[in-house]
């Protein structure tokens, strides 16, 4: 027997396609570790009007951190950034948990690409308060949306701030409207005070409710209300339909009570349900028509001066806040004072006072 001979099977695996390494060895280092590219304010600038999304992102990240290192090159973006934006329509969301905010605003931001339009999705997720950490799951909430190559989605973390809205939500906002984004839609985390700030970013505030969870109008802040362009009522599919529709009138004859709104538009109430694609079209609509309304009224540009002189004020304080905890006097003096608030030696303004005293004796020589 021939100890050459091959053995013969009747099985044959067919040769697959090569595949491409998990690495780009291209963007390695010696260490191993990736390496990404430095640009240039120029270069992000010139990055994010071409459309450019992963230099937009990187922007984004600049924009968003508090190194000092980042500061400078982020402002510089933005200020070339801004003759380019202002182009969109901002549509600020928010509703009580539960609302389905994520799966309606995909289903939105579906119907709004139908019609032609690019959509940039700004989500802010809590952070938590012990780890600073966040989630950021929106993407994966939002799977079809996320793919689609006329939609941006961005999440950010609350890092703290008040209810939940970013540090730098309005300097995204700038960026993604450069980038060519037409509607930008920016989701709070849940019904609190952070829609005062949301209210003053955005265009058009847009309310989610849920319908059949007892009295529909319990616990909603009047404030909320009466800065609501728009109520939806979600998930009206099913048997929850019949309820929707209750809650719809409830919402509406509540509305009747509210002083006019400024702007003139009178706000309408919905329903909808984003599982069966019922009544988004209709609300898309009623949207559209609170535009032309308030551009022919003239209520748009003003509305859009005064926010620009919010955002200044809201600067100021910013940079205050990070400029007195930033102190080194004051960094050493903190521990000091806590410790005393805890051991009930020394009231909270008496504290304030002193580090105060601390931080403008520095700058006052």
């Amino acid at each position: 027997m021939d100890k050459k001979r091959e053995f013969k099977s009747s099985l044959k695996v067919k040769e697959g396609i090569p595949q491409p390494p998990n690495i780009n060895p291209d963007v390695l280092t010696k260490s191993g570790r990736k390496k990404r590219k430095k640009y240039s304010a120029d270069e992000f600038v010139s990055g994010i009007l071409s459309g450019n999304r992963i230099i937009l992102s990187q922007a984004i990240t600049l924009v968003e951190s508090s190194l000092d290192e980042h500061h400078e090159t982020a402002q510089a973006i933005i200020e070339k950034c801004l003759p380019f934006s202002s182009r969109s329509i901002r549509i600020g969301i928010t509703g009580v948990p539960g609302a389905g905010k994520s799966t309606f605003i995909e289903t939105l931001g579906l119907h709004i690409l139908s019609e032609k339009r690019k959509v940039a999705v700004l989500t802010i997720d809590p952070s938590s308060e012990r780890s600073k950490g966040s989630i950021l799951g929106d993407k994966t909430r939002m799977e079809q949306l996320s793919i689609h190559p006329e939609a941006f989605i961005r999440p950010s973390p609350s890092t703290g701030t008040l209810g939940g809205v970013a540090r730098k939500t309005r300097e995204t906002i700038i960026l993604c409207e450069a980038a060519g984004f037409d509607t930008i839609l920016v989701e709070t985390v849940g019904v609190g005070q952070s829609e005062t700030t949301v209210h003053s970013m955005v265009d058009f505030f847009l309310l989610l409710m849920l319908a059949g969870a007892g009295d529909e109008l319990q616990g909603i802040k009047r404030g909320i209300m009466e800065m609501a362009d728009l109520i939806a009522i979600t998930k009206a599919d099913g048997t929850n339909k019949k309820f929707a529709e209750n809650a719809r009138v409830s919402f509406q004859n509540a509305l009747h009570l509210f002083l006019k709104k400024s702007s003139g538009w009178v706000p309408q109430v919905q329903t909808c349900s984003a599982l069966t694609n019922t009544g988004i079209k209709e609300l898309w609509d009623i949207i559209m028509e609170y535009f032309t309304f308030t551009k022919n009224s003239g209520y748009f540009d003003t509305f859009r001066k005064e926010q620009a002189v919010i955002r200044m004020h809201n600067t100021i304080i910013e940079y205050l806040n990070n400029s007195f905890y930033s102190n080194k006097d004051v960094k050493l003096m903190v521990p000091g004072m806590e410790r005393q608030l805890q051991q009930g030696t020394i009231t909270s303004y008496k504290a304030a006072v002193k580090l105060l005293d601390k931080y403008f004796e520095r700058h006052t020589e």
